[in-house]
């Protein structure tokens, strides 16, 4: 049995491992028929979960389905009741919830902590919506006549979650789709089953019905798919890849169900000559969250004045995220996910240093065998069409460039296949108001790390970065598991 990502267990079981499992109308089901390894400890096994598939996803979404009139008839005040009451469960167990996310992803116990907290503040926010007005009361031309608008469920949503922020994002999907009135099938991802379990079992012991939350476990070639097809599925929301979440567009397209895709970034931050303090927002946005994080930033444009300075500024902020195990307080910044991420780093660096940039930070050559800790790396004097300046690597490894000025920087940041955040460092008002209104992202950061985003704002991207249609988080994440209706009402 390796040990890198999932595999099939091929040893006897330990009981002393936690086991993830489906939630399928309101029972748990399944084996312990997969494992997961420690990033940072890749001989200690950190989790099992089971492998669904056509079966499971059937079952879970004719659940769904068969629950969900019950559920939207449910006044949205007793729905929110259940979502706040999940929320302090979570709260009240997240030092273990905590601990299993350190141990199944490998990002550091104060990340994982913050992540725990976010993920009940969503429940929270969402929760409280319950009791917020919806629709509007309009004006009508007509006499003796009343205009009212309503947001109605969908019905039966899908969400496909990712591994790096395991918890959060699931919670952030499922919250705004069940105040809603709607029911959800939750696919996590295979290398992160304990985040997505504490989060179903904190929903259901709130008291949600069977039926309204499921959660099956699977390869997403299999479930997935099975939910991108199945009729039943109103709409999909996925954050992960842009080839994939193009893939599942395609299918839900094809039946006219609604779908929402968050994807990938390569986002940018441009330093001017009068930046203070830039070294520490770029290294926060870059190696913060170990670098996995679809809004942490891979690239940087510097005007020649300041460019020295920043980079070595840079390296010696970079130095200060030394990598190590997250389970240890002092760690700063925790391991990649797994072999297979730790030695695609390793690739872009390595080529990309072969094709000519300088390694003015980083290692390429480490060893996993003993954790997969890759060190915080700057990377100088690449083409502005390189690879690592154009492709998603997915790690704490950023690229710096030196761009003429500012109009060369702001034309170097928007091209880009991704529009998912962009970042200015400047004490200039007109320059950082100029960029906010011409740099082609969805959330634009001046002064602050490209990473990070309150939960109360909307969030998503364009071009390749998302469908550009419906946003996540905020009140406006409701829009997307609701359908608008307007009432005529004569008196």
């Amino acid at each position: 049995m390796t040990t890198t990502a999932t595999e099939p267990t091929g040893s006897p079981i330990r009981n002393d491992v936690p086991t993830a499992q489906h939630l399928v109308n309101g029972e748990w089901l399944g084996g312990a028929d997969t494992a997961r390894w420690n990033p940072a400890r890749p001989h200690e096994l950190a989790a099992y979960s089971p492998s669904g598939g056509t079966a499971e996803v059937d079952a879970a979404v004719t659940a769904a389905a068969a629950a969900q009139p019950a559920w939207a008839a449910l006044p949205a005040p007793a729905r929110g009741a259940i979502l706040i009451a999940a929320a302090n469960l979570l709260q009240a167990r997240g030092s273990a919830v905590a601990a299993d996310l350190v141990r199944e992803e490998g990002k550091t116990l104060a990340e994982a902590r913050g992540e725990v907290t976010r993920a009940v503040d969503v429940l929270r926010f969402f929760g409280s919506l319950g009791w917020a007005a919806t629709g509007e009361v309009l004006p009508s031309g007509l006499p003796g006549t009343s205009v009212t608008t309503r947001r109605e469920p969908l019905g039966v949503f899908a969400l496909i979650t990712p591994w790096n922020f395991p918890i959060a994002i699931p919670a952030w999907k499922t919250a705004p789709a069940l105040i809603s009135g709607n029911t959800v099938v939750l696919k996590p991802a295979e290398l992160t089953p304990l985040s997505a379990t504490h989060l179903a079992r904190a929903l259901h012991d709130a008291g949600l019905p069977a039926g309204v939350f499921n959660v099956v476990h699977g390869k997403g070639r299999v479930v997935g798919d099975a939910l991108a097809r199945d009729p039943r599925v109103a709409g999909l929301s996925f954050t992960g890849s842009t080839t994939v979440g193009l893939g599942l567009q395609d299918i839900l397209n094809s039946r006219r169900a609604r779908v929402q895709l968050e994807m990938g970034g390569k986002n940018a931050v441009l330093v001017l000559d009068d930046a203070r303090n830039a070294a520490q927002v770029v290294a926060a946005g870059a190696f913060g969250l170990t670098g996995q994080a679809c809004t942490a930033t891979s690239r940087v444009y510097v005007t020649p004045g300041i460019r020295d300075a920043f980079v070595d500024a840079l390296v010696e902020e970079a130095a200060r995220y030394v990598p190590g195990d997250g389970s240890a307080d002092t760690t700063r910044m925790g391991a990649v996910v797994s072999r297979a991420q730790f030695e695609q780093d390793q690739a872009a660096v390595r080529s990309a240093v072969e094709r000519g940039a300088t390694l003015r930070r980083g290692d390429y050559a480490a060893d996993p065998s003993d954790g997969f800790f890759f060190p915080a790396t700057v990377l100088t004097d690449l083409p502005l069409d390189d690879p690592a300046v154009t492709d998603e690597i997915f790690g704490p490894v950023v690229a710096v460039l030196e761009v003429a000025d500012y109009e060369a920087g702001l034309a170097a940041v928007n091209d880009s296949r991704y529009g998912l955040t962009a970042g200015i460092c400047t004490d200039s008002l007109a320059r950082s108001t100029d960029f906010a209104a011409r740099a082609q992202a969805g959330v634009v950061k001046i002064n602050r790390p490209t990473a990070g985003l309150d939960l109360n704002v909307p969030f998503g991207g364009v071009k390749d970065s998302s469908t550009n249609t419906f946003r996540e988080q905020g009140r406006s994440a409701v829009d997307f598991y609701t359908w608008g209706k307007t009432v005529y009402t004569g008196v």
